[in-house]
């Protein structure tokens, strides 16, 4: 006769495997976002600004990564269709008035991933962070003049620390001889695109009923049709028929893989906040970029000083503390929301 003891035990233990089996899955996607996420940057430098390509053209790269992006989108949505139990995906179609009131946000998406690859082409990798590390500064600006939302002092006390960093880590990129200009210029301009971009993309999403997915097929498809007459304007389609490695197998395999993983940061970047939370997600972020600065110092064998290391910390200690002073506003907003509901239905009820 099974006793209580055992019950208690049994019980214990399905707890254990439980956690156990979430903590897995927790792991198993960080790993996934630190992987893809980094790969991704390591290789978009490849494509970029690579000697053995010499491939000086960013925008067909570009291009080339938002084609892949819709066919994935139309590969799974067509499994989906015949394999649901393996596959989870909604459906796609493309829907002429929704491409034209996507169209607005579609210009800013493709400002971002342009200026995002062209910072990437101009700095080295382990610069791009800090280069382009004024995305929250952007975003408390743009707040305040498009959506007439003030910010809170120590939120913008978090933004000039960030801000410190950035001028500490340019003036160090200068003292070590890698600065390039145009690189910082472009990373200030990816900054202002990405604030930009998350604020069009809430006003957008409705329209596609709240779908990521549906609402990055149309930007991509805008996307597209928008890059054909830049790529015409900066001559790249002269570049692209003469350059040599056209018809290489390699090249061509190395721009899809590209495209597959601008896809998937997309689906590990869901799945990452799903199974923990959009503060642990940025913590999480935020780690990866001091990771792959790591990396990125060693793999190409560069030496860089103390103040060059302390300005990254302080983008990153800066941009974490904004998030967290952001949280607690929004858990203490959420509470006040709470006594304000019960308050009425307590006057209801009398």
């Amino acid at each position: 006769m099974e006793t209580t003891t055992d019950k208690s035990k049994e019980t214990t233990t399905n707890k254990m495997e439980t956690f156990l089996s979430k903590a897995l899955k927790i792991a198993a996607v960080v790993a996934a976002y630190w992987f893809i996420s980094i790969s991704m940057v390591f290789l978009n430098k490849y494509l970029l600004s690579s000697e053995d390509l010499k491939l000086q053209a960013p925008l067909f790269i570009t291009w080339y990564q938002c084609v892949v992006t819709v066919l994935m989108c139309f590969l799974l949505s067509y499994l989906a269709k015949f394999l649901p139990s393996f596959v989870s995906f909604p459906e796609m179609y493309v829907d002429p008035k929704l491409c034209r009131a996507t169209l607005p946000l579609s210009v800013v998406f493709v400002c971002m991933i342009t200026f995002n690859n062209l910072c990437l082409k101009n700095v080295g990798v382990a610069f791009y962070n800090v280069g382009r590390s004024l995305t929250t500064v952007f975003n408390v600006i743009f707040t305040f003049f498009l959506l007439k939302q003030t910010t809170s002092v120590q939120a913008l006390i978090c933004c000039g620390v960030i801000i410190g960093g950035f001028l500490l880590g340019v003036n160090q990129e200068g003292e070590a001889g890698y600065l390039s200009v145009m690189g910082v210029m472009f990373g200030i301009c990816a900054s202002a695109s990405v604030a930009l971009n998350a604020i069009y993309t809430k006003k957008v999403l409705p329209l596609v009923d709240n779908n990521i997915w549906r609402l990055a097929l149309y930007n991509n498809v805008n996307a597209t049709f928008l890059f054909l007459p830049l790529m015409f304007v900066f001559g790249e389609f002269t570049e692209i028929v003469n350059f040599n490695q056209l018809t290489s197998s390699h090249f061509w395999a190395l721009m899809t893989l590209s495209g597959v993983f601008g896809f998937a940061i997309g689906t590990v970047t869901g799945l990452q906040i799903q199974f923990t939370s959009p503060l642990t997600h940025n913590i999480s972020g935020t780690a990866k970029a001091a990771v792959q600065t790591v990396i990125a110092c060693i793999y190409f064998s560069e030496s860089r000083s103390a103040l060059w290391w302390l300005s990254n910390l302080t983008v990153l200690g800066g941009s974490g503390a904004y998030t967290e002073v952001k949280r607690r506003e929004m858990k203490k907003q959420h509470n006040l929301d709470m006594t304000v509901v019960v308050t009425e239905e307590k006057k209801e009820n009398v």
